[in-house]
């Protein structure tokens, strides 16, 4: 079968590699997005996905639109005569033109209809869900709003963070895919249920900035979900790129530092405390959070900043 596949961070790098692993499947383009400037220096980067498959050295085009709203960009899609598009985590909604030239096979990590959006790895760990998972579907004019094809899941452990699930729920996307690929004419298509549904934002950074006086609780189900973008900092500026739960016991005193051994500082927070391990100043390197407070000559009773 003919697949045209579009999508641009690692989640879909993993279900491509799974694509081209299969005999029974040729990929006769990658649709993604475009390069952009990143960094302080602004240095022009490819997606993910564009860099790996040119270290794979094949002959799969690339093909990097700046909207699929153009005549130029359906009409070549639709030269290639596909059997199927598949789309993972591509960055544009797509047009009823492209979604008319093929079934429109869309790998969502979350478990449909709840996440519907931008952010649903993310947005699963902040609402404390017990699983996550991806669904396959057959794509519309809506935002992920299509009749599911296929669905896996797992039991979110407590060590998971956004990460760890992006990795784990993008290789459970690609054996989903593969799946649902091999055995499309024998399913039955599931409407969603909308009054079920759910939607989530697209994270930004300012979505990190955290106080101590939220709950130590609640400070580390947002270092969980936000990491490593835009990860976690205080309204000084300062980083918490390295942080642990350490009580939930009743704290008098938020914001201050209760505690200092070997593995770090413990600050009180609203309810319960944390285990701050490495800290960044603005404009600076990450530093031990106990080098931090002795460079700033900080001690027990002492806020952080």
């Amino acid at each position: 079968m003919r697949v045209v596949f579009m999508g641009t961070p690692s989640y879909a790098t993993t279900i491509l590699r799974a694509l081209l692993n299969d005999t029974d499947i040729e990929v006769v383009l990658l649709v993604t997005q475009e390069d952009k400037p990143v960094g302080r220096k602004q240095i022009l980067t490819p997606p993910h996905i564009k860099a790996w498959l040119l270290e794979q050295n094949t002959h799969i085009e690339i093909y990097q639109p700046k909207t699929l709203r153009a005549k130029e960009a359906q009409t070549k899609i639709a030269s290639l005569k596909p059997d199927f598009i598949v789309v993972a985590a591509y960055g544009q909604i797509l047009p009823k033109a492209v979604l008319d030239i093929a079934p429109c096979i869309n790998l969502h990590a979350s478990l449909l209809p709840k996440y519907r959006g931008a952010s649903p790895i993310q947005s699963t760990l902040l609402a404390n869900e017990t699983y996550a998972g991806v669904t396959s579907m057959l794509m519309e004019q809506g935002l992920d709003t299509g009749a599911m094809l296929g669905f896996t899941y797992l039991k979110i452990e407590p060590a998971d963070n956004a990460s760890l699930l992006f990795e784990k729920l993008a290789d459970m996307a690609a054996n989903l895919t593969v799946k649902t690929l091999q055995n499309f004419t024998l399913l039955a298509p599931l409407p969603q249920v909308s009054a079920n549904a759910t939607h989530c934002k697209k994270i930004k950074k300012e979505d990190g900035l955290v106080s101590f006086e939220q709950s130590a609780q609640n400070i580390i189900t947002h270092y969980k979900a936000l990491s490593p973008w835009p990860g976690l900092f205080l309204e000084s500026g300062l980083k918490l790129l390295d942080i642990e739960h350490f009580s939930d016991k009743e704290e008098s005193i938020s914001g201050i530092i209760k505690e200092i051994i070997p593995e770090g500082v413990i600050m009180t927070c609203k309810q319960g405390s944390l285990l701050l391990k490495t800290l960044q100043p603005v404009s600076k390197n990450a530093m031990n959070a106990l080098d931090y407070i002795r460079g700033k000559r900080l001690n027990i009773g002492d806020s952080l900043v």
